[in-house]
């Protein structure tokens, strides 16, 4: 009976849909396990080959956890807001929500034509008003709350307003704004819009003018890692740095657990360095510079105060907000030249772009307070507003970019360690004595540390102080298809609406883009007001709203009271497996971390950290194939003729070249302009160049994996792509090697069938070496998955089975086991095999993982190597029980060894139990 895939595989993902084979309870005596796929974000166009790595890797986890006795928690669903759906609309005028669901559904059908085990009870969009109204309702509580420097935890706003109302703010150890002090009394004068004012610069969730990536033509925000270049990832419209007010998150507030958590996480230390460089401890010293003839200072914050007589200019963000107040007016034209110029510029430009030194000089000057001397001060674009506090003084000794900047404007170059070289770049020495440094000179760096901090706060200069790169997240979004903020104004004030007022849903609009007068497309809408008429917020939340809390949301999608029930929660308590790719090494993981340590704080969940254990796979790349056109005609060379002739290279589609054959009737149907193509071929044949690259579009090296699972079938797919390469690798589709996975599949399936069709395992005892060969692969197996060396595990299967068959085993205590095994890879053809064994349909997702017993693979006797002098002279087999002594005695005595003693006593005889003899003449 042959190996129909494609019955078997229809008959079993109808059969796993009919009897909700993998839909789990939140109530069970069995071990919780919870495995996570990274949210997908459905396109148009889509999976390719490359998607399902991940979920594929996932599923053979969750599978073999469930044969372990877990109960095995593995959702799916969908991240479905987002500028591409938005602009999709505005070119089309269809609504986002059409194309949305068609996108799902295109999604929902190949992940079915996979297999994979997912619980798709559980299954919800962002865009889902049941979905966002819990993502608005955290968004509330954030507004609700502020952090407590004391008690290191977010704390109601009540709590606040009640010690303002008794104490002011004198006893308020707050992550907040630049609020100043003031007393009981003074807060209960303010009216209530001044009260709103000053809480604002406490909420976790705060409105406040914040510097932002502008996209005109998009009429939009973009965060940083939509923006390359200075222009919008998506349209490659240009961006400029423009402030507004915006919605923004405290998340700085977070910035020293979200690091400490990291000790608390099975994650890859290249992934935690991460984290750690972009949240950026740093430990310095905050230093106020007195500008001259003002009575203004300029804030820096430093690392490193030890240098400050080295400081030789200073430099401000061209968007710091004393710029205007400081310039003289001899300056003013070319500050504000330089100004606009920057505002072109993204923040990531600026940062990754060492080469370019600009700057432009204000006409002011400040005091160093250490040398008495004034330093200049210049704009530049290498100091980032949001960055600190947005003005450095420049030590140009001892930092590359201060270096050239003080190269090209002519600044003096102080070197101010001993043996510092500088003639030709900047030195940035930790270690040495000081020098040039007046109080310093003569210390090492470590002391000269310690005696400026002493200085510094001991003449009121500043304080000693710990910094953070991570800065607060910008929240809104200036688009339509987002999460609606549950916000109105009321006379002006930001006003929350009441829990049991949400969701509030997106109201319907005519078109998609910005009002003429430059409001969002939520301005738009008619009667966007709340019940008692004031506007609502006009901005919508970004992507990663809907995607930072998902992760809970699925312990208990069904309730529409809480966001997740605490029974639920404990229960669930975290994600045991998440798999993802590096993409989302950085931003994602930082929000969702810091969600989760906000929910944890107001006691919705009962874990700190999300994200137990982090794997991160590695992307699949196309293999691209090219056909090589005769310049000025519509011949095509074949590839190891193409230097006889002056040819372009051209990428060809991938789907119509079969082992780098093109076949060239398809090419001639493939696009109009091919349609009369001649080709020159090589043995008949014409043979395409092959390079791997990203798979992409535009490329035409897109695969389908609606075509492999139609050729080879969802099990040949799933194997196959295991067994490209290691998991965490990026490495190229090929499709060269498919056919060898198929075989194994089919010469699996014929090992229970013969010519008949009629089962031909018998119940004949195993022998002992079909048992040794069955207890590795067990072995082998669950080792393989433990490590998520997958591919390793499809070696082993094929191993195994061309050792069974060189054994001629039919036996059904060594095959019914080795389905088992094979299950997680390729569910189908093993279900299909297991009720063939006489099991029940469907139970072979709940059988015993096979335990693997280590006396069957230990050997009765041992076979070592005998060597006199470091030569090997025989192999003598010992009981593998026999310990040193009993091994020499033994080999001693042997006929062969007396023949090379030669009646000679030896000087020496090493004994390695288990592995060899040497016996020293």
């Amino acid at each position: 009976m042959e190996y129909n895939f494609k019955e078997i595989e229809q008959k079993w993902q109808a059969w796993w849909v009919e009897h909700k084979t993998f839909n789990v309870s939140n109530v069970t005596d069995k071990p919780k396990f919870y495995v996570l796929d990274m949210f997908p974000y459905p396109s148009g166009a889509g999976l390719h080959v490359g998607h399902p790595l991940g979920y594929i890797a996932s599923d053979i986890y969750s599978r073999f956890k469930r044969h372990k006795g877990f109960n095995v928690l593995h959702p799916m669903g969908y991240d479905a807001f987002g500028l591409p759906a938005e602009q999709y609309a505005i070119q089309t005028g269809q609504h986002p929500a059409v194309t949305t669901a068609k996108n799902v559904a295109r999604y929902r059908e190949q992940l079915d034509k996979i297999g994979f085990s997912y619980d798709w009870s559980r299954e919800f969009k962002t865009c889902d008003p049941s979905y966002y109204k819990w993502t608005q309702w955290v968004f509330l509580q954030l507004f609700d709350h502020w952090y407590n420097k004391q008690t290191q935890k977010a704390e109601p706003i009540s709590q606040l307003v009640a010690e303002f109302a008794h104490n002011g703010n004198l006893d308020v150890d707050a992550v907040c704004g630049n609020v100043p002090t003031f007393y009981a009394e003074v807060w209960k004068g303010m009216d209530e819009s001044e009260k709103q004012d000053i809480l604002m610069n406490y909420r976790l969730a705060y409105l406040a003018d914040t510097l932002v990536n502008w996209c005109p033509e998009l009429g939009t925000v973009l965060a940083n890692d939509e923006v390359k270049d200075g222009l919008s990832e998506r349209g490659g419209h240009p961006v400029v740095q423009k402030k507004m007010q915006q919605w923004s998150l405290r998340i700085t507030a977070y910035a020293q657990r979200l690091l400490d958590g990291l000790d608390d996480v099975e994650w890859s230390e290249s992934l935690k360095e991460m984290q750690r460089n972009w949240i950026g401890r740093s430990e310095g010293a905050t230093l106020f510079f007195n500008l001259v003839g003002k009575p203004d200072k300029i804030e820096v914050f430093t690392t490193r105060p030890d240098t400050i007589h080295g400081a030789t200019f200073m430099v401000l963000a061209p968007e710091h907000p004393l710029v205007k107040k400081i310039t003289t007016d001899e300056q003013a034209d070319a500050v504000a030249e330089y100004v606009q110029e920057t505002s072109k510029r993204s923040e990531r430009d600026r940062m990754t772009d060492t080469k370019r030194v600009s700057g432009a000089f204000t006409g002011a000057f400040v005091l160093n307070p250490f040398t008495g001397n004034l330093l200049p001060v210049w704009i530049s674009d290498y100091v980032l507003v949001n960055y600190g506090t947005g003005a450095i003084m420049a030590v140009p000794s001892g930092d590359s970019r201060d270096y050239a900047f003080a190269r090209k404007f002519g600044m003096p170059i102080i070197p101010i360690i001993e043996g510092q070289e500088i003639s030709t770049t900047s030195h940035d020495a930790k270690e040495g004595k000081m020098i040039n440094s007046g109080i310093l000179n003569g210390l090492e760096v470590k002391d000269a540390i310690r005696k400026i901090n002493d200085e510094i706060e001991g003449r009121g200069l500043g304080s000693i102080k710990v910094n953070y790169r991570l800065r607060d997240a910008i929240f809104s979004r200036q688009r339509y298809w987002g999460e609606p903020f549950p916000i109105y104004y009321k006379d002006g004030v930001a006003t929350a609406l009441s829990e049991n007022e949400l969701p509030l849903t997106l109201p319907e609009i005519s078109e998609f883009l910005p009002t003429e007068d430059g409001q969002p497309p939520l301005g738009r809408a008619t009667d966007w007001t709340s019940p008692d008429g004031f506007p609502f917020e006009l901005s919508t939340m970004p992507g990663f709203a809907g995607s930072s809390g998902y992760y809970l949301r699925y312990m208990d999608p069904q309730n529409n009271e809480e966001f997740v029930s605490k029974e639920a929660n404990e229960y669930w308590q975290d994600v045991d497996l998440y798999i993802g790719g590096t993409e989302h090494a950085v931003g994602h993981l930082i929000y969702s971390r810091f969600w989760n340590k906000f929910l944890y704080d107001i006691g919705m969940v009962c874990k700190s950290e999300p994200f137990r254990k982090l794997v991160n796979q590695g992307m699949i790349q196309g293999r691209s194939n090219f056909v090589y056109r005769v310049k000025g005609s519509q011949t095509f060379v074949s590839y190891n003729l193409r230097n006889d002739y002056d040819t372009t290279p051209l990428h060809v589609d991938v789907n119509i070249v079969q082992n780098d054959v093109l076949d060239t009737e398809a090419f001639r149907n493939w696009l109009p302009e091919y349609a009369n193509a001649e080709f020159i071929l090589e043995d008949g044949k014409y043979i395409c160049g092959w390079e791997v690259e990203k798979m992409s579009k535009s490329k035409y090296n897109v695969v389908n994996p609606d075509r492999v699972v139609e050729e080879y079938g969802a099990d040949t797919l799933r194997m196959y792509e295991m067994f490209l390469g290691p998991l965490e690798q990026s490495k190229p589709w090929d499709m060269n090697g498919i056919e060898g996975v198929h075989k194994f599949l089919r010469k699996f399936w014929r090992n229970f069938y013969n010519v008949e069709g009629q089962l031909q395992l018998t119940d004949e005892e195993a022998t002992d070496a079909e048992l040794k060969i069955l207890h590795k692969t067990i072995k082998k197996i669950s080792d393989d998955i433990e490590r998520f060396s997958f591919n390793t595990s499809v070696s082993a299967f094929m191993i195994a089975l061309n050792e069974l068959a060189a054994l001629k085993c039919k036996k059904r205590s060594i095959f019914e086991p080795l389905v088992i095994l094979v299950h997680p890879f390729a569910p189908h053809i093993t279900e299909e095999l297991w009720i063939a064994l006489g099991n029940t349909a469907g139970a072979i997702s709940d059988a015993e993982w096979p335990e693997f017993d280590e006396d069957v693979l230990k050997e009765a006797n041992i076979l070592y190597p005998v060597s006199f002098n470091g030569r090997k002279r025989c192999d003598i087999e010992i009981s593998a029980a026999a310990d040193a002594a009993e091994v020499e005695r033994f080999v001693l005595a042997s006929e062969i060894a007396q023949k090379w003693l030669e009646g000679k006593t030896p000087k020496k005889i090493i004994v390695v139990p288990g592995r060899i003899v040497n016996i020293v003449l």
